[in-house]
């Protein structure tokens, strides 16, 4: 059986207003394996995005451990939790958050400038990466050049500069027309397709039909953690209750 690539067990979450604690998410228990395609959704204030922040090592719990890849985050120094981010998650944020004095050759080289990569290697892998995200000739733009569609995109081959194995994002399309939206759920899809884990977070049910399974959050808890049927990647629909267990040609994960 295949090792769950995330693991997300009894984790809770407070937060202290005044002298109160108030409980943001309360016993999550989750297992996403490897090449699932997840949607966490749920009403403002339902712990959603504390949720994903936690499994990309962006918050702490609690209680309770998250494992990344066979890797107990709580367990890990800040060192080694901030080099695992680097080598095995990239993020995709709302607002893009690019480095607004660099062109977008320069904000997808960062996270490898990060990692020691050389300069021809880092040269080349971002050429490609900003052809593979239709970029290629804006690469000398600043961000305040770009569309939104297109920021988000540089956001995007930034997330997969030092090639992780699961990419994480907080309402990528939040910011977008539904165009535009539409355009970068069709390019998860197909890094999904391709092998990458992906767990996002979406307010819009047209951006998560694009998960193989789908999963509601309300008041800290889930509702379910299987889901509903959801759009398969490459066309057609598929359960998401046994997405997660096979690719759409009947393979494996």
């Amino acid at each position: 059986m295949t090792r769950p690539i995330i693991s997300v067990d009894n984790v809770h979450k407070s937060y202290l207003m005044g002298k109160e604690a108030v409980p943001a998410l309360r016993g999550v228990s989750l297992d996403i394996e490897p090449g699932d395609f997840v949607c966490l959704m749920g009403p403002s204030g339902s712990g959603k995005t504390t949720l994903l922040n936690i499994i990309g090592g962006l918050d702490e719990p609690s209680r309770g451990h998250v494992t990344i890849d066979g890797e107990n985050l709580v367990a890990l120094s800040e060192n080694k939790l901030a080099r695992l981010r680097l080598h095995k998650m990239g993020f995709v944020f709302q607002n893009y958050n690019l480095l607004a004095n660099f062109t977008a050759q320069e904000n997808v080289e960062a996270p490898m400038v990060l990692a020691k990569v050389g300069r021809r290697e880092r040269k080349e892998r971002t050429r490609s990466l900003l052809e593979r995200v239709d970029l290629a000739d804006r690469a000398h733009h600043y961000p305040g050049e770009l569309s939104g569609g297109q920021q988000q995109r540089v956001a995007i081959a930034r997330a997969l500069a030092n090639n992780p194995p699961i990419l994480i994002g907080d309402e990528v399309t939040g910011d977008l027309d539904s165009e535009s939206g539409l355009a970068i759920m069709r390019l998860l899809a197909k890094l999904n397709e391709e092998g990458m884990t992906i767990v996002f977070v979406t307010h819009d049910p047209r951006m998560a039909e694009f998960a193989r399974r789908l999963i509601h959050i309300y008041d800290g808890k889930l509702e379910n953690g299987k889901g509903r049927k959801g759009r398969s990647p490459v066309g057609g629909v598929v359960d998401a209750s046994e997405s997660h267990q096979s690719k759409p040609d009947g393979s494996n994960s």
